[in-house]
């Protein structure tokens, strides 16, 4: 596909223009785009990582882009290889709310062997480059287009980071801009993990469990409507008690739905089996 000719410039002074991204120190004069602008004004946060990534690591970057789109939030990363490619494709399996930051022009698709990626972004999500068509990218506006894949975001999940990961000045960029910075650990014994249980260690937030993102970010999550449509009309209730919540303990439930603890007992372990909630030190919370 040949985008050169399909942008569109958003300036510093245009309505158009993201306002996190305006209030960063030094934000970009200006947007080329590809796609779909109303993603710009969503709600979004950046999930990047290593370009050489394990199985793990793209793993849970994919589950958590595909967690972020059916919250109604964008991902937002930079399309190179690993765990930045895999956050994107997570967004693109739901409804495809997804942005990509380009280090080099809008119309050069970086890595070349990403172009199925590019265009399938293009399609449903949105491409992003403070560089105008065939500006070449360099070791330069790389890491200088971090700063826009974080202060376009609320937070920043950094997945899989050796110790000089380029997704490392993504957090920096974060911390700097005000932005909340999530780091999924790993391994002790992991290349792929040294620079994320590093982030921990200076006090980023360790992501344990993916829905965390949304509580502290007091973003209220939602369940997916193929997951609620399945149950039966006692376990809706009981699911709209624990999301309104956020965590609960079976003896509020029996309360709230005038049911016996047994009668609750039974649907909560159905409710397990079926994935929708899990139980912790005494109370049941929604399940990633």
């Amino acid at each position: 596909m040949d985008v050169k000719n399909f942008y569109k410039k958003v300036d510093l002074e245009s309505e158009a223009y993201p306002d996190l991204l305006r209030q960063i120190k030094d934000p970009p004069r200006q947007l080329y785009c590809i796609g779909d602008l109303n993603l710009l004004k969503l709600p979004a946060v950046a999930v990047v990582g290593s370009r050489k990534a394990s199985a793990y690591g793209k793993w849970a970057a994919f589950e958590i882009g595909k967690r972020l789109d059916e919250n109604g939030i964008a991902t937002i990363s930079g399309m190179a290889a690993g765990i930045d490619s895999a956050g994107h494709r997570g967004a693109l399996s739901a409804e495809g709310r997804t942005i990509a930051v380009l280090g080099c022009g809008i119309n050069i698709c970086f890595p070349a062997f990403n172009r199925a990626l590019r265009d399938e972004i293009v399609k449903k999500g949105l491409l992003v480059s403070e560089y105008p068509p065939d500006y070449p990218g360099s070791k330069f506006t790389f890491p200088q287009r971090n700063r826009i894949i974080s202060g376009l975001s609320l937070a920043a999940v950094i997945v899989e980071a050796g110790l000089n990961s380029g997704s490392l000045i993504t957090a920096e960029r974060a911390a700097e801009q005000g932005r909340m910075v999530f780091s999924v650990p790993g391994n002790i014994n992991s290349f792929y993990s040294i620079g994320t249980n590093k982030l921990i260690q200076d006090g980023a937030y360790p992501l344990a469990i993916i829905d965390d993102i949304f509580e502290v970010l007091g973003i209220k999550k939602k369940i997916p409507a193929n997951i609620l449509s399945g149950l039966g009309k006692d376990e809706q209730k009981a699911v709209e008690i624990i999301q309104k919540s956020g965590e609960v303990s079976v003896d509020y439930i029996c309360r709230e739905m005038n049911m016996k603890i047994s009668e609750v007992n039974a649907m909560i372990t159905i409710l397990e089996m079926k994935g929708v909630v899990y139980s912790a030190l005494g109370k049941i919370f929604i399940a990633n």
